[in-house]
C-alpha cells in the first residue's frame, strides 16, 4: 500500500464536461507530485438507494464506491446546485455513504464552483449530509470558485491562473495535518 496522500475527486454532475469536472480535472493537474488524485467516474452507475441493499454483499458500484473512498486519504467534491440543492444522482451516492464508516473521520472539502452567491443550497445539504457520516469537514478548504467556463480548454482544465493557484491551496489544506 502506497503512503502517498490521495485524494478521491467526487463530481457531482453527470454532463460530460461540466465545471466541476473541470474543477476536478484541474485539481489534479496542479496537485503536487507526490499526491494521487482519483477522479471518481461511477455516478451513473449507482442504483438507486435501498436500505435493503445496504447489506453484505453490496451491489458492486456501491462497493466499488465505498472501497474507493476507504483507499483515499482525503476527498474533494465539485457539485452543481439544481433546485436549491444538490442534484438526486449526488445526493444518491451520498445516501449509499451514510451506512458506511468509510467516511468518519476522513477529511473532506468541496469547491462550489457557481457564479457568485450561487450553489449555497448545495454546500448546505452537503454540509448537512457529512455531518451524518461524521467526515471532518475542513471549513479552510471548502471555498468559492466561479468557472468562467471561457478559461476551459479543450482538455477541461482550467487555465486562469488564479483558479489553478485557489485549487493548489485548496489541496494543500485539505491534506495538512489537523
Amino acid at each position: 500500500m502506497s503512503t502517498s496522500p490521495s485524494i478521491l475527486l467526487l463530481s457531482g454532475s453527470l454532463r460530460t464536461g461540466s465545471s466541476n469536472e473541470s474543477v476536478l480535472r484541474t485539481a489534479q493537474a496542479v496537485a503536487p507530485a507526490h499526491v494521487r488524485t482519483v477522479l471518481y467516474a461511477g455516478l451513473a452507475a449507482l442504483p438507486h438507494f435501498n436500505p435493503d441493499d445496504d447489506i453484505d454483499p453490496l451491489p458492486a458500484p456501491v462497493a466499488e464506491l465505498r472501497a474507493a473512498i476507504d483507499a483515499a486519504t482525503a476527498i474533494l467534491i465539485c457539485a452543481p446546485e439544481y433546485a436549491g440543492t444538490l442534484p438526486g444522482s449526488f445526493k444518491n451516492l451520498l445516501d449509499w455513504t451514510v451506512g458506511g464508516t468509510e467516511i468518519c473521520d476522513k477529511p473532506v472539502a468541496w469547491v462550489n464552483a457557481a457564479a457568485a452567491g450561487r450553489g449555497r443550497g448545495a454546500e448546505a445539504t452537503l454540509r448537512t449530509v457529512m455531518g451524518y457520516t461524521g467526515a471532518d469537514i475542513v471549513e479552510s478548504a471548502c471555498v468559492s470558485v466561479p468557472v468562467d467556463r471561457g478559461t476551459v480548454g479543450a482538455d477541461g482544465i482550467i487555465t486562469d491562473e488564479g483558479v489553478r493557484e485557489q485549487l493548489g491551496a485548496v489541496l494543500g489544506r485539505l491534506l495538512a495535518p489537523r
